[in-house]
């Protein structure tokens, strides 16, 4: 997959391109420091993804990716390190947003997010439909009446069902709604989110974090922490007083 990234600060730039070096299946094909360099490199280079800044000067990251004319879009991750930007950066149906400092494992999680949307959208128009069909039919296909969170958008409310999602994590004041090919931000204290997910599979395994068991694939133990390691990739700490309800429902006697 290919890869631009854009970030008007040097160490930035150069600590996205060190964590994609080291994340497989991606090249990076070039970088930008501004919003109008940006769109000469993405209307020249035609990236797969588009790994953006939120806050540059001038044309800021969110105008530079309403401004992106080609076509088939590239993917988008927004960077940033204010959440308030959140609800703009997912009406522009952005595959991730990641809050600096930006971790290896958040942005790994987001490139493979980016690489099965952009994949499905391949064969949706292979196929001959359209890529927004996927989500809708994916959502219709579940049971009905499955539990389910409201979340706000610029236009309205998108429903979120709980099956969907993967695994949640605190944000400053939000929450990250995590699913298999989006993330959604929601405004919602832990322990309010806690009682709406009460009844449902997904446990508490960290004073800012939630997991869906049947996600995990590995439970690691070093020293005095214990982590989970999901079927994405995705590492997940496990708040100590949570050790022995997490083992439980994993079925680890």
């Amino acid at each position: 997959m290919r890869v631009l990234l854009v970030d008007d600060e040097s160490l930035a730039l150069d600590r996205l391109r060190v964590f994609c070096d080291d994340i497989g299946g991606i090249e990076v094909v070039g970088q930008a420091q501004n919003g109008d360099e940006a769109l000469d490199r993405i209307e020249a280079l035609r990236p797969d993804l588009v790994i953006l800044d939120i806050q540059m000067p001038g044309r800021n990251g969110l105008r530079t990716a309403a401004d992106i004319s080609i076509d088939p879009r590239p993917e988008l991750v927004f960077v940033t390190a204010h959440e308030h930007y959140a609800p703009d950066a997912f009406d522009l149906e952005a595959a991730d947003y990641i809050l600096k400092p930006v971790r290896f494992d958040r942005l790994r999680l987001a490139t493979d997010r980016a690489r099965r949307r952009r994949d499905m959208r391949e064969a949706a128009q292979r196929a001959g439909s359209l890529a927004a069909e996927i989500e809708t039919l994916r959502t219709d296909a579940r049971t009905a009446g499955d539990p389910e969170i409201w979340v706000p958008e610029r236009n309205g409310q998108r429903r979120v069902p709980i099956e969907s999602i993967d695994w949640v994590e605190a944000a400053r004041d939000y929450v990250l709604l995590h699913t298999e090919l989006r993330s959604f931000m929601l405004r919602i204290t832990m322990a309010a989110l806690e009682e709406k997910l009460a009844g449902t599979a997904l446990i508490r395994v960290h004073r800012s974090a939630f997991v869906r068991p049947s996600r995990v694939a590995e439970i690691r133990r070093a020293q005095r922490s214990t982590i989970l390691l999901l079927q994405d990739g995705t590492t997940v700490q496990v708040g100590p007083s949570y050790v022995a309800s997490v083992e439980a429902a994993l079925g680890i006697s």
